[in-house]
């Protein structure tokens, strides 16, 4: 049995990396009609924003307006530069989440949304040391927590370029729904969330500098998508949870099947090669 590289980041450069738990940023914004439209629109959900917000509307508002200045080489903000810690890995994800909504956001008000650096651990992978962040965020409104996350953002090396997917030769059209991501599709949803990340948009970016075969899909366009299935599947109803778990890539311009368990509240988006890239459950 092969045993794993030894760790490239030393135990001060963690210790220095987690000095940044429990740093905390407190955001404040009114919760405008035209940010959650584009946020529907770009999601594929009903535009009817006032009647059927669409499912992780929050999602909408408090976006990282970072000058260009402040960017770094692949569009996002610089290491360092806010409230996570220079954590010096050069791929950064978005990796998973979870989600209670507690009541409904009241549109045309203002409210507070409190980030909150809760962990920051080193762990080794395929590709080698992976630095996991947590980080709380908590929405407020007129003195009531309304929605409550915890998202895992995993930083990595480089890792080896990622082949091309293969297409199934028959993709499972009978169970879920067929989605099929565009380049039109992942620039509107970079826009409506301001993620300037270069792997949805730059396809010579994505393929020579970060190894993948073509444009990524975002991992919280694929949670919405899913999310707006299992809003569907119970006859509209709000979300009471969710959570999601990135598990492989998807790709632009290639179908992805969307499928929910019944009555667990498991869901899943599996490529057109039958790998599973998500997993998800919710409650209603």
């Amino acid at each position: 049995m092969s045993q794993a590289s030894p760790s490239a980041i030393s135990a001060e450069q963690i210790a220095d990396w987690r000095g940044a738990i429990g740093r905390t940023s407190v955001l404040q914004q009114t919760l405008d009609e035209a940010s959650l439209r584009r946020f529907a629109v770009a999601v594929g959900a009903d535009t009817d924003v006032e009647k059927r917000p669409p499912p992780l509307a929050h999602w909408a508002w408090f976006l990282d307006a970072a000058e260009a200045s402040r960017l770094g080489p692949d569009g996002h903000p610089q290491r360092g530069d806010g409230l996570l810690p220079p954590i010096t890995l050069p791929r950064r994800m978005f990796a998973a989440a979870k989600l209670r909504f507690n009541t409904p956001l009241i549109l045309g008000e203002p409210a507070d949304l409190t980030l909150t650096v809760a962990d920051l651990t080193l762990r080794q992978g395929k590709t080698g040391d992976l630095v996991f962040v947590e980080l709380d965020r908590v929405l407020t409104q007129r003195g009531e927590v309304r929605v409550i996350e915890r998202q895992t953002i995993v930083y990595r090396g480089q890792g080896e370029p990622l082949p091309p997917v293969a297409e199934a030769p028959t993709l499972d059209q009978d169970t879920g729904n067929l989605w099929t991501p565009t380049t039109v599709e992942l620039f509107r949803f970079s826009a409506a969330t301001f993620n300037a990340h270069r792997i949805h948009y730059d396809q010579p970016y994505a393929r020579a500098v970060e190894g993948y075969p073509d444009l990524v899909v975002h991992g919280p366009l694929t949670a919405a998508r899913l999310a707006g299935l299992a809003v569907r599947r119970a006859g509209g109803a709000p979300l009471k949870t969710f959570q999601f778990r990135a598990v492989a890539p998807l790709f632009v311009n290639q179908p992805v099947r969307l499928s929910a368990g019944d009555p667990s509240g498991g869901l899943a988006a599996t490529r057109c090669d039958g790998a599973i890239a998500m997993s998800a459950e919710a409650t209603i």
